[in-house]
Parts: C-alpha cells; sequence; structure tokens
C-alpha cells in the first residue's frame, strides 16, 4: 500500500503495545506518524515534549516512522500530514464503542480518512499506559511492559 497511517495517542507512556502496534503497521504502511496527543484532559504524568522525546526514541530505528506532537483536531492534522488512514488499537471489547464512536465522528470530520484498527499480539493485549503509570507510582516493576527507555524515565520522574 502507498499510504500514510497516523497512529494517535497520549502515549503517557509508549508501551510494548504500542509498539507492536507501529512495527506491525510498518509492514501495512509506507508512512505511519506517530501522532503524540497533549490531552490535557487526561493529566498525563510526562509533558508533550517527554513523550515526544520517548517515542522517538524508542521508535528510531524504524525507518518509515515519524513522531510528532499535536494539539489541534485530530482530523485536520491529520489531513495536514496528508494521512488517509487514521489507525487505532483494539485491545478487548471495552475498547469498541468508544473507538467505534471516535471513528464515526472522524468519518464525519473527515470523509477522506479511513479509520482503521488493529488489535495488538497476545503478549501485549493487556497492557495500557494507565496501568503501567499505576503500577509504577505504586512501586511495582514495569519492565516487561515498557521499554528501557521508559522505565528509566519513569522512575527519574517518580522517584527523582
Amino acid at each position: 500500500m502507498k499510504n500514510t497511517a497516523i497512529y494517535p495517542g497520549t502515549f503517557d507512556p509508549i508501551t510494548l503495545g504500542h509498539l507492536d502496534l507501529v512495527e506491525r503497521a510498518t509492514q501495512l504502511f509506507e508512512r505511519v506518524i506517530v501522532a503524540v496527543a497533549a490531552n490535557t484532559n487526561k493529566n498525563p504524568l510526562f509533558s508533550l515534549i517527554e513523550r515526544v522525546e520517548l517515542a522517538k526514541e524508542v521508535l528510531s530505528k524504524m525507518d518509515n516512522v515519524e513522531v510528532v506532537g499535536f494539539e489541534n483536531l485530530l482530523t485536520d492534522f491529520a489531513a495536514d500530514c496528508g494521512a488517509n488512514v487514521i489507525l487505532r488499537g483494539l485491545r478487548a471489547v471495552s475498547d469498541f464503542e468508544y473507538e467505534f464512536q471516535l471513528a464515526g465522528m472522524n468519518r464525519h470530520l473527515a470523509p477522506a480518512i479511513e479509520s482503521m484498527f488493529l488489535m495488538p499480539s497476545e503478549h501485549s493485549m493487556y497492557i495500557s499506559s494507565r496501568l503501567v503509570r499505576e503500577i509504577s507510582l505504586l512501586g511495582g516493576d514495569v519492565k516487561k511492559f515498557v521499554p528501557a527507555t521508559v522505565v528509566t524515565a519513569l522512575e527519574k520522574k517518580i522517584r527523582g
């Protein structure tokens, strides 16, 4: 396919589940843009700049992947980037209702941009940034869920 996919998210922090999805997307799309949303409504642990830098470091070996932060409407950002696909991950049935509603709204706002869903691999299906943050904040070991760079960043952020 000669398409550009945009994979949006808060990535607070980027996990092995995100990495899995991006790796697989690189096989489907000529260009993959990991779009890190400012999304202050979620009260992120890491700043937008920190999340972008972590994602860039983790994804640096993938030639057809770009990492960009954004603060505007996703469909406008996707159009500005020349993306024709919004890529989203579906971990469980609980994700489906929200993602279905979001895809419908995005289609209404930008009919030329298609939504595509990928399921994570079995080994990362249960990983979420929210759970990683919670485990880390409570002193738990998150090495199985995030790249080493992110483990270090979490330890520095939480324990100073």
